[in-house]
C-alpha cells in the first residue's frame, strides 16, 4: 500500500470531520444517502425499461433490433466505462467524476423521454448508459474512504440494498408510469422521472461529498493509463456484444468475438503488469492476488448470470405469455424486492460477524426460491399465478439481500484506498458481464421452448429458472470454497 492511501486508511474521514464529530458522522450518512438515491436512478433503467418496451415500440414505429439495442445498448455503455470511471475518481476526484456522471445522466433521461425515433432514442440510451458507469463505480469508492469496519459493512449493506431494490422494482415503476401516463406517452415517463431526482440532487452531492485530496489530483494527471483503457474497451466491447446482441444477431459468426475478446484482454492484463513497474495502472493486477477479492469478482459475475436473468424471463412470462397488465407484472415481482431490500440492511450488520457464512446461506435461499417458482407454475392457473409465486419470490428474495451486500463487504475489504473505484469498478463490470451472459444464455433456453405456433410458456419458465438456478448452485461452490479457504487460514493463523 502506498504512503497515501496509508495515511486515508487511518483516516477515512472527509479532511476535518473526525469520527467523534456527531455532525461529522451525520454528514457521512447523508453523503451516502445522496449516493445511493443517484445509484438507484442508474441501476432502475437497467430493469424499469423492460415492461415499457410494447409501448415504445407502437409509439416510435421500433423494429425488434431497434428495441433490442434500447436494452442491451445501455448495459453495453454501461459496462465499457465503469473501470475507467472507477481509476479516473480515484486518480483525479471522485466528487467531480459522480458530478459529471449524475449531470450526463440526468440531461441523457430529457433526452430519451423527448425521443422522436428509434435512432434518437437509442442514441439516448447509450448517453445514460455510459453516464450511468461514470457515476457508479464512485459510490463503492465513496464508501470505502468514508467507512471503516462494522459501519463499512452496513454502507455496503444500504448499497446491496439499493442494487436488489433497483433490480426488482424496475418493473413495478414501469407498469405504474404507463398505467398513470397512458399506453401512448407513458413509456417517456420511465424517464422523465428521473429528471426531478436529478435536479434536487446534483447541489446536495456538491455540498455533501467530500474533495478530492490535491495529491489524488496530481496523480490522476500523469496516471491515467490510455493504453489500458483502450484495451480494456475494446476487450469488454468484444465479449459482451455477442450476448447483449444474442437475439438479433443469428448464426455462429457473432462468436467469433469471444477469442478476440480473449486476446484484447490477455493483451490489458499483459500491459498493465509492464506499466505497474512505473506508474500506477488502470486496474492492478495484485488485486486478484488476494484471495478473497479474486474470489468475490467471480460469485458477483456466476450470481448475476442467474439474479438478473430471472426477471427478464419472469417480466416475459406473465406479459407475452400470460398476458398480464405491465402493472400487475411489475406487482408479481414485489416480494422479491421487499424481502432483497430488508435483508440486505441486515446482512449489512452481520457480515462481519459470520463473513461468507452469511453468502453461503443466502445463496441457498436464493436456490431454494427459485426452484419452488418453477413448481408453483406447474400447479396453479395463469391468473393466480402472480399471488402463487410470492412466497417463492419472497425466499429468493431475502436470500438474494444476503448474497450482494456482504459479497461487496467482503470483496472490498482489503483493498487499499486509492484503489477503490478501480476495484469497484472491476467488481461491477463483473456483474455486467455476468448479467448480459446470464440473460444470453437463460433467455435462448427460455425462447427455444416458447418458439413456434403453440409456445408451451411455462415449460419455457421452468427450463429458463432451472438454467439461471444451475448459475446460482456454481455461485454458492465458489462462496462454499472461499469460505473454507478463509476459515483454514483463520485456523492457521498469520
Amino acid at each position: 500500500m502506498t504512503a497515501r492511501s496509508s495515511s486515508e486508511a487511518v483516516n477515512p474521514q472527509p479532511p476535518g470531520a473526525p469520527a467523534t464529530n456527531g455532525r461529522a458522522e451525520a454528514r457521512r450518512w447523508q453523503a451516502l444517502a445522496v449516493c445511493l438515491v443517484a445509484g438507484f436512478m442508474t441501476l432502475l433503467d437497467v430493469s424499469i425499461v423492460n415492461v415499457a418496451l410494447p409501448t415504445v415500440r407502437v409509439g416510435l414505429h421500433m423494429s425488434d433490433s431497434g428495441l433490442q439495442w434500447v436494452l442491451s445498448g445501455y448495459s453495453l455503455a454501461f459496462g465499457l466505462v465503469l473501470v475507467p470511471s472507477g481509476r479516473l475518481g480515484d486518480a483525479r476526484s471522485r466528487r467531480a467524476v459522480f458530478l459529471s456522471g449524475l449531470a450526463l445522466f440526468t440531461a441523457a433521461s430529457a433526452l430519451a423521454g423527448a425521443a422522436r425515433s428509434q435512432e434518437w432514442l437509442v442514441l439516448a440510451r447509450l448517453l445514460q448508459g455510459a453516464a450511468g458507469g461514470v457515476l457508479v463505480p464512485q459510490v463503492s469508492g465513496f464508501i470505502q474512504v468514508l467507512f471503516q469496519g462494522a459501519e463499512r459493512g452496513r454502507a455496503f449493506g444500504a448499497l446491496g440494498a439499493t442494487i436488489g431494490l433497483s433490480t426488482a422494482v424496475g418493473p413495478l415503476m414501469g407498469g405504474l408510469l404507463i398505467h398513470l401516463f397512458g399506453p401512448h406517452d407513458g413509456w417517456r415517463w420511465v424517464f422523465y422521472v428521473n429528471l426531478p431526482i436529478g435536479v434536487v440532487a446534483l447541489p446536495i452531492a456538491y455540498r455533501l461529498l467530500p474533495p478530492p485530496r490535491p495529491a489524488a489530483e496530481r496523480a490522476g494527471h500523469r496516471d491515467f493509463d490510455p493504453v489500458g483503457v483502450l484495451l480494456l474497451g475494446a476487450g469488454t466491447v468484444a465479449l459482451l456484444l455477442p450476448f447483449v446482441q444474442e437475439q438479433q444477431w443469428h448464426g455462429a459468426v457473432r462468436w467469433l468475438l469471444l477469442p478476440v475478446a480473449a486476446v484484447l484482454l490477455a493483451a490489458f492484463v499483459v500491459w498493465e503488469r509492464y506499466y505497474a513497474r512505473s506508474r500506477e495502472p488502470l486496474v492492478s493486477m495484485a488485486l486478484f492476488a488476494v484471495r478473497p477479492y479474486a474470489a468475490g469478482v467471480l460469485l458477483s459475475l456466476v450470481y448475476f448470470a442467474g439474479f438478473t436473468a430471472i426477471f427478464f424471463i419472469f417480466t416475459i412470462y406473465l406479459q407475452t405469455g400470460l398476458h398480464y397488465a405491465a402493472l400487475t407484472a411489475g406487482l408479481a415481482v414485489t416480494p422479491f424486492a421487499l424481502g432483497s431490500g430488508v435483508s440486505a440492511a441486515v446482512g449489512g450488520r452481520l457480515v462481519c460477524r459470520l463473513g461468507r457464512r452469511l453468502v453461503e446461506f443466502g445463496l441457498v435461499l436464493v436456490l431454494l426460491g427459485l426452484l419452488a417458482s418453477a413448481v408453483v407454475v406447474q400447479f396453479w392457473s395463469a391468473r393466480s399465478i402472480g399471488w402463487a409465486m410470492a412466497l417463492p419470490l419472497l425466499v429468493a428474495g431475502v436470500g438474494s439481500g444476503l448474497v450482494i451486500a456482504p459479497n461487496q463487504t467482503l470483496t472490498l475489504q482489503h483493498v487499499p484506498l486509492a484503489r477503490a473505484g478501480s476495484a469497484g469498478g472491476v467488481l461491477q463490470t463483473a456483474q455486467r458481464v455476468g448479467s448480459a451472459v446470464g440473460i444470453a444464455v437463460v433467455g435462448s433456453v427460455f425462447f427455444a421452448h416458447a418458439a413456434g405456433p403453440h409456445p408451451d410458456w411455462t415449460l419455457a419458465f421452468q427450463m429458463g429458472v432451472s438454467v439461471a438456478a444451475g448459475l446460482v448452485l456454481a455461485a454458492l461452490l465458489v462462496a462454499v470454497a472461499e469460505g473454507s479457504a478463509s476459515r483454514r487460514a483463520a485456523r492457521s493463523g498469520p
